[in-house]
């Protein structure tokens, strides 16, 4: 069976044909199952939020792309993604447009052709997913806060309620506090909704905690991939091509290095507990 996103052989060029052709992603295959957390990570410049483009509809490409079941080689299919695909990029604040809260909230769902009680409580239920009371409903989006906007902007896009979610370093900008409530809130709907979540970030402690699995992009291509124990526990080969591995992950190479028997961790809770259990073993 193929995953809810089925990608074979995919290529994008940047100004083909021309002298200053660039090959953005060469040869991807990769299938994303319904209900997973996937991040995607590589160094600047690797490809990953083109790939993420792809799979929202928004670049043509050469090659077999399928997202929830539509082909996207058919620009019909493009065109008719946003219903089922939701894509957050760095600052979706600045996508913010309507006179209201409740206004810009309610604009896709509006264009979905739902009754108008049915936007009324999308656009509810989205508010109340990201921590904003009904209070803003009839207030400019342009004058709440940074944190706000930010929260009021992603609500316009769960208010469509996606099968897909494609996150494109969604945290740019937020302190740790707002950062950590926004990844608990993605991490919620997809734990709790089934909805598949893929996410391009460049913080490797989230995807230590978060991710289900992890594709590694290196120049446009596939690097590696397998769960976050599994990439992390490839220090070297990380770091070799400019990524920065979890404080975890690092110790328990280090302490391998040194012939000690510990397992590999990517999580600071796994390494108190392993740290624990070495010292317990040797008193």
């Amino acid at each position: 069976m193929p995953g809810i996103i089925d990608i074979k052989n995919l290529y994008v060029s940047y100004a083909p044909g021309t002298p200053i052709q660039r090959h953005a992603l060469r040869g991807i295959s990769m299938a994303v199952e319904k209900g997973e957390y996937r991040a995607i990570i590589g160094p600047q410049g690797s490809g990953k939020s083109t790939l993420l483009q792809v799979m929202a509809g928004l670049i043509e490409a050469e090659g077999r792309v399928s997202v929830c079941g539509k082909d996207l080689r058919h620009k019909k299919n493009r065109d008719g993604l946003w219903r089922q695909v939701g894509i957050i990029f760095q600052y979706p604040e600045r996508q913010l447009f309507e006179d209201t809260v409740f206004n810009d909230i309610a604009y896709g769902p509006r264009n979905m052709g739902l009754s108008e009680d049915e936007v009324r409580r999308r656009v509810k239920a989205a508010l109340e997913a990201v921590n904003l009371d009904e209070e803003v409903y009839c207030l400019s989006p342009f004058k709440l806060s940074g944190g706000q906007k930010r929260r009021a902007a992603i609500a316009g896009i769960l208010a469509m309620e996606p099968e897909v979610l494609l996150l494109d370093e969604p945290t740019a900008g937020l302190d740790p506090r707002g950062k950590r409530q926004l990844m608990d809130l993605f991490s919620n709907l997809c734990r709790k909704k089934q909805v598949t979540l893929v996410l391009v970030t460049h913080d490797m402690e989230e995807v230590a905690h978060r991710a289900d699995t992890v594709t590694v992009l290196y120049r446009g291509r596939i690097a590696m991939g397998g769960t976050p124990k599994e990439i992390f526990a490839r220090c070297k080969e990380l770091e070799s091509i400019g990524l920065f591995v979890p404080f975890a992950a690092q110790l328990a190479t280090s302490l391998q290095a040194k012939g000690l028997p510990v397992r590999n961790m990517t999580t600071l809770p796994e390494a108190e507990q392993e740290v624990a259990r070495l010292l317990k073993g040797r008193a």
